[in-house]
């Protein structure tokens, strides 16, 4: 175990034999253990830190097993915590887990079993270790500007932004709705000679066709009725910046002649104005629609589609590029966690799979409205299960068949397998825990093992013990 000589053991146990038994057996086994008889005398020591495990007896006078927990807990004290009592009930085991022990060991208990125990411990902290690590390295090298992505087709993106911002060329931003062509712009701006200029947006759509020349070019007083003064318009607002034009695919036809001229030409007359407006701006543009197929249907300008289309970058949907899914709910989590005030570590490998199974129609803005909505209704720093939409909880299923039909590793297939029983027998029975070990013909201590290795979530019950 090349973990256990860097591991600082602290026994907590009244039974001052019992206590002394286990700093022989530990430290015969290579830690370095501590031992005290009360938990105030624990408490003391952690705040001095260094200490990595805890193994707590239940029954202690004073301040007990689960008054310990507690404190630890509400102090924001470090360590894993394993229960130990020989006085235990599956009720005092499931407390001693939502408190945040690790696990939970009935006394008397053989050697081996304590040391499998701390195996475990080992491996989930080597893992913890891992995946932060993990973040770390996202946080550096799968995030650029506002766009994270670890996943191949984000890492060109990345590559392919660095190059366009360096020209003036017009750029045409595709794809589906939310998958972040705002964001693709506005990198774009940043990275560019123009970072000193103003980035408008203009979404094409949202403005009534009557009013979007105005909007577009401007106008001068007395073009119309209630023009009492000259108005800039945004072509004028970006001159030396860039103007984005979002879903350029919604501009009328009329206006796309317009707007063909003031790219071409550098110049834009305002609504009423007897000459042209030079300007300086370069235009970057997106739309949600397939142009070409505009084209063929003469809905969009064919001389309009190759201005724009001189460098085209497309935006995958979510969908595509699932393994950006846990870094961009790490985002978002950070993200909701700083706007609603509430510290968000992360997410439940349950909700996890349920995050990584949806299809996501909305794409990123689905995925980050998901997010900030389980934050708000979650009662823990992680996202669990029971706070996502419905929708999303109904996703699972596609995953374990996905998993079951390409995995080969026995190891991982049973866990999968073992999982959805559990879960299926837990709703089948309301949440009942022994009459669902008895449907999965397994011992009450063993689901409860299982429940919270695999972090299941228990539907709430209408009755029964």
């Amino acid at each position: 175990m090349s973990l256990k000589n860097k591991q600082h053991i602290l026994v907590v146990d009244d039974e001052r034999d019992f206590g002394e038994l286990l700093e022989v057996l530990l430290t015969r086994e290579g830690y370095r253990v501590e031992f005290v008889t009360r938990a105030t005398d624990a408490i003391a020591r952690l705040k001095e830190g260094g200490i990595d495990i805890i193994i707590c007896d239940v029954t202690m006078p004073g301040m007990d097993g689960l008054e310990f927990l507690q404190h630890k807990r509400s102090h924001g004290l470090t360590g894993s915590v394993v229960m130990m009592s020989a006085y235990g009930t599956i009720e005092t085991a499931i407390e001693c887990m939502k408190l945040g022990a690790f696990d939970y060991i009935s006394k008397p208990f053989k050697s081996d079993e304590l040391i499998l125990t701390l195996r475990k411990l080992h491996e989930r902290d080597g893992l913890k270790k891992e995946n932060q690590r993990l973040k770390q390295a996202l946080e550096r090298g799968h995030r650029f500007e506002e766009i994270v992505g670890r996943s191949p087709v984000m890492q060109r993106l990345f590559t392919v932004i660095e190059r366009v911002a360096e020209y003036p060329s017009t750029v045409l931003i595709s794809g589906e709705s939310g998958t972040g062509k705002e964001l693709v712009a506005r990198a774009i701006h940043r990275r560019s000679a123009r970072t000193k200029g103003r980035f408008v947006t203009v979404n094409c759509g949202a403005i009534p066709e009557a009013l979007l020349e105005s909007e577009l070019f401007g106008y001068v007083k007395g073009a119309f009725t209630d023009a009492h003064r000259d108005k800039s318009g945004m072509f004028a607002e970006a001159h030396e910046g860039t103007l984005f034009l979002d879903e350029i695919g919604e501009l009328p036809l009329l206006l796309q002649v317009k707007v063909l001229r003031a790219i071409q030409e550098q110049e834009f007359r305002p609504v009423g104005a007897s000459r042209p407006q030079k300007v300086d701006v370069r235009i970057v543009a997106a739309t949600n629609r397939n142009l070409k197929e505009e084209v063929a249907k003469r809905r969009f300008r064919e001389d309009l589609y190759y201005r724009l289309n001189v460098l085209p970058i497309h935006l995958p949907p979510l969908r595509d590029r699932t393994e950006d899914i846990p870094a961009l709910v790490q985002h978002f989590l950070s993200r909701a966690g700083e706007r609603l005030g509430k510290r968000m570590s992360g997410v439940t490998p349950n909700a996890m799979q349920h995050l990584m199974a949806h299809d996501w129609p909305g794409n990123i803005r689905e995925l980050e409205n998901t997010i900030e909505r389980a934050s708000v209704f979650a009662d823990t720093d992680q996202i669990t299960p029971d706070v996502l939409p419905e929708a999303l909880r109904g996703s699972t299923t596609k995953v374990k068949l996905t998993l079951l039909g390409d995995e080969l590793s026995i190891k991982r297939t049973t866990r999968v397998i073992e999982e959805e029983l559990i879960s299926r027998a837990l709703r089948k029975t309301q949440g009942n825990r022994t009459a669902a070990a008895k449907l999965l013909e397994i011992s009450h201590r063993a689901l409860l093992y299982k429940i919270k290795e695999y972090e299941i979530n228990i539907p709430p019950r209408t009755g029964g013990a």
